[in-house]
């Protein structure tokens, strides 16, 4: 059984799936699947929309938990969950990322003595505030096999005292989908895109937008949209700076949107002649607006795992990162800005002179969903002997 809750879930999950058809395919000992939604993202753009275009079959069982706090999701979540993994009865349940789901899926399947396999484990912030990074600590401490993306994430785990043989390193996941839908994003065109995703109540802006023109950004997490002051200097800078250098491409995440209109800044930014909005995007669309781009702005983790193999100069507008792989330090493209103005303002005309240098870690291949399922197969089995 998989658990899915989350946007960034279904990038990962997708491959999962295909790789447990590969093998089913391919004969063997066959796998019996159940894909689970939790429904954290219900709407059609946030979610339904990524099942469609990734290819991903309709879930089996859907909790609909939808939004709330956290522990409004936490909670629903684990009530939901436990009557269906006792009805379903898995060997295996398998959480990915660090969303709420995974946190709320790990416990209730250790609480009925289910294995559990956590793909992309041993991620670590060192922000203990970020919610994630809680979802993080304690579903890696209840997981039986930890599928790691990269060595410092094994590393990460190691020296927490988790057992070499829970260990894991295949690689990164969202990569596999990435390599799966090149293809397939670089037919879509960029005027398409902004046409069909533009909020309706933007006026008509004259920008014509072609490959290594643009900035893309996205912004949601709480620390850069949740307070006025910040909020309000980051926009001064991006709409009295940043886009007199270039137009700045901006699909807006529904949080993002109701701060910037309790600020008081929403129709500023959506007359802005050089910004523009769109609603939430598919993978493909956003994809393909990655590959175009001249300059990334994200507090996005998927996106900056996206960046490294795209080679999009990529601004990330956290303080820390789960995902050190990815910075310039480590031949990466991003560099760490947090959401003061003066380091982005330096970093941002700095990475305009950057050339577009594509890096792949070692097992960001796009193979990394058939290693997962080999490594469930060997642990199984191992139990089993055992």
């Amino acid at each position: 059984m998989s658990v899915v809750g989350a946007r960034p879930n279904f990038m990962k999950i997708a491959p999962f799936i295909q790789a447990v058809n590969r093998h089913n395919k391919a004969g063997g000992e066959h796998i019996d699947h159940v894909l689970v939604h939790t429904g954290q993202h219900y709407d059609d753009r946030m979610s339904a929309s990524f099942f469609d275009s990734l290819g991903i079959p309709a879930p089996d069982v859907n909790l609909e938990i939808g939004s709330g706090s956290h522990g409004v999701q936490l909670g629903q979540t684990m009530m939901a969950f436990e009557p269906v993994v006792v009805e379903h009865d898995p060997d295996w349940i398998v959480v990915v990322g660090d969303v709420n789901a995974t946190l709320s899926c790990s416990v209730i399947a250790k609480r009925l003595k289910k294995k559990v396999a956590h793909i992309e484990a041993g991620l670590r912030s060192g922000d203990i505030e970020m919610p994630e990074e809680i979802n993080r600590l304690v579903t890696d401490r209840l997981s039986d096999l930890l599928l790691t993306p990269d060595r410092i994430a094994s590393k990460h785990l190691t020296d927490e005292g988790v057992p070499e043989e829970k260990i894991c390193f295949v690689g990164n996941i969202m990569i596999d989908t990435l390599e799966n839908n090149r293809a397939e994003a670089a037919k879509l065109l960029i005027s398409e895109i902004v046409a069909e995703n533009s909020i309706k109540e933007q006026p008509r802006k004259e920008i014509s937008l072609a490959d290594n023109t643009y900035g893309l950004m996205t912004m949601h997490r709480p620390s850069n949209v949740d307070h006025k002051e910040i909020l309000t200097a980051l926009m001064r800078f991006l709409m009295d700076e940043a886009t007199q250098e270039v137009p700045i491409v901006w699909p807006l995440h529904p949080r993002t949107r109701k701060q910037l209109q309790t600020a008081g800044l929403w129709e500023e930014v959506l007359h802005h002649p050089r910004i523009l909005l769109l609603e939430p995007i598919g993978y493909h669309a956003m994809l393909r607006l990655n590959v175009g781009a001249k300059i990334m702005l994200t507090d996005s983790g998927g996106l900056q795992e996206e960046c490294c193999v795209l080679g999009t100069p990529c601004l990330t507008l956290r303080w820390n990162t789960e995902r050190p792989i990815t910075l310039r330090e480590h031949g990466g493209a991003s560099v760490l800005v947090g959401n003061d103005v003066e380091r982005i303002r330096t970093e941002f005309y700095a990475t305009l002179k950057l050339p577009n240098q594509p890096v792949s870690p070692e097992y960001w291949d796009g193979k990394t969903a058939d290693r997962i399922v080999a490594a469930i197969i060997a642990a199984a089995r191992t139990t089993t002997s055992v």
